[in-house]
């Protein structure tokens, strides 16, 4: 069968996958520390480090895999166009790259930050939010029209998976939101010890994230699969 003319991007693809997952399983697993009561405040202070440094790598791969997408699209001959434009001549790709990189920078600024400074946290929001509504309208577009963007291939598995993409990054958003009482809770109970009230809000706030995590993984799994199988695609 030989190489595959682009195999190296399949691998960075599907390497940002397993990072991602193993990333968030990891954040899983020490947020478990991080919410025993039986535990010092030091010890959960140190279980809360690892948990913030492991969840750097699912923000990375989250960001990178949209322009690794992109760049297997562009790899792939599916004759894609817009008014009779292709849509991935090599310098758009180029650009989809740039604007990763710059995302990206933010987006480890807010994490290094803890989201304290208000312009890196509000422009990393846009620009998660841009993201949503561009995915969501061409991954819908894909997955309903006939013939997307001039593709007869039959590319609804890739509408699907961007999709699921799109899915990812809102319920990223989610997490984010529910975890807003959780950095003052904490600080209390370095400052002040353990309380009822602060174990209460410690608990619901990283427990009231589980719907979310769930849904991304169950969304990564769900676009891996289906960017392996890429299922009713024709040739």
């Amino acid at each position: 069968m030989g190489q595959h003319p682009h195999g190296w991007w399949i691998v960075l693809h599907l390497t940002l996958f397993v990072f991602w997952l193993g990333g968030d399983l990891g954040v899983f697993y020490s947020s478990r520390s991080v919410l025993d009561p039986a535990l010092t405040p030091p010890a959960r202070a140190t279980a809360l480090t690892i948990m913030s440094g492991l969840d750097l790598a699912p923000k990375i791969c989250l960001i990178l895999f949209l322009p690794s997408g992109i760049t297997l699209m562009a790899l792939e001959p599916h004759g894609a166009s817009l008014f009779g434009i292709a849509l991935f001549p090599w310098w758009s790709v180029v650009l989809v790259w740039i604007f990763a990189a710059g995302w990206l920078a933010l987006a480890v600024q807010a994490h290094r930050t803890h989201g304290k400074v208000a312009s890196v946290r509000r422009a990393d929001l846009t620009i998660r939010v841009a993201v949503i509504a561009a995915m969501a309208g061409a991954g819908g577009y894909a997955l309903l029209a006939s013939e997307p963007f001039g593709v007869t291939t039959n590319p609804r598995w890739l509408g699907a998976k961007i999709l699921l993409y799109t899915l990812a990054i809102a319920a990223g958003l989610g997490i984010r939101m529910t975890l807003r009482p959780f950095g003052a809770a904490f600080g209390t109970l370095m400052t002040e010890g353990s309380s009822e009230a602060v174990e209460r809000t410690l608990r619901r706030s990283v427990d009231g994230c589980l719907p979310y995590v769930w849904l991304i993984w169950g969304s990564v799994l769900a676009a891996a699969v289906l960017g392996v199988i890429k299922p009713g695609a024709q040739l």
